[in-house]
């Protein structure tokens, strides 16, 4: 647990309230990135509590939903706050996508992503119906099907919520699904992004995109080694080769 704080940035809370929850949220997406790089560096991708934390602290590394929000929900626990994981479907406009692609994070009566990409700085409450002011942007919470919820930002649909408590093996056929499937995003192509203070910054391949206070900047890296620099020096990431796209066959 110190050494998962102290890889964020945090110090220990003094009680698992609201206001530790922001602070944990927040510093965790400025420090551990949203990436795929073990998909295309031939890394397996194992779903147990301790790999997820040793991947994150030891190898000061990030992940995609599934890794990123089950090591929080790991942290989380181990502070004492009560932690449920919920399975999402994600909206390609008005499709869905399949079940168990998304992995959040219920917390009391917060709900906690720190898995989605772009997406809150802070956790959004389940239980507010109307406009949730963000840094990230303007989020709703509606009432879906099934008692379901959708999770709306800037006014288009992003997610549809289940609000039955799940297991992080429940989630072992999603993840195989988006790091093997042809037809998965995660397998066609490469992304490394994370919160800053003023913006984001993400890697995409070889284009450096950086956001700061509004402003767009994005640059082609030039050779490998411009590359593995950008990793370094952008998320903290040693890598030994550049991840490249491989789609597998199918």
């Amino acid at each position: 647990m110190d050494a998962y704080l102290a890889r964020i940035g945090a110090g220990r809370p003094v009680r698992p309230d609201a206001e530790a929850l922001r602070e944990l949220h927040l510093r965790h997406q400025r420090t551990v990135p949203f990436e795929n790089l073990s998909i295309h560096l031939g890394e397996d991708i194992t779903l147990e509590p301790e790999a997820l934390v040793a991947k994150i602290v030891e190898r000061r590394r990030g992940g995609f939903c599934y890794e990123l929000g089950g090591a929080f929900a790991t942290l989380l626990t181990a502070l004492g706050f009560e932690v449920d994981m919920l399975s999402a479907r994600v909206f390609a406009g008005d499709e869905l996508s399949l079940p168990q692609d998304h992995l959040a994070l219920r917390v009391g009566p917060w709900l906690v992503d720190v898995g989605f990409g772009g997406h809150t700085h802070y956790p959004l409450r389940l239980d507010e119906r109307g406009d949730q002011a963000d840094p990230g942007g303007v989020f709703r919470i509606a009432e879906a099907p099934e008692g379901d919820l959708d999770v709306f930002k800037n006014g288009r649909p992003e997610y549809r919520l289940e609000t039955r408590s799940r297991k992080l093996g429940d989630f072992e056929a999603g993840c195989w699904w988006n790091r093997t499937s042809p037809k998965s995003h995660f397998t066609r192509s490469l992304v490394c992004s994370m919160l800053t203070d003023a913006g984001r910054v993400t890697l995409s391949g070889r284009s450096l995109i950086r956001t700061e206070n509004g402003e767009r900047d994005e640059r082609e890296l030039g050779d490998d080694a411009d590359v593995l620099g950008a990793y370094r020096t952008w998320f903290g990431i040693e890598l030994d080769r550049v991840p490249e796209v491989s789609p597998p066959a199918g």
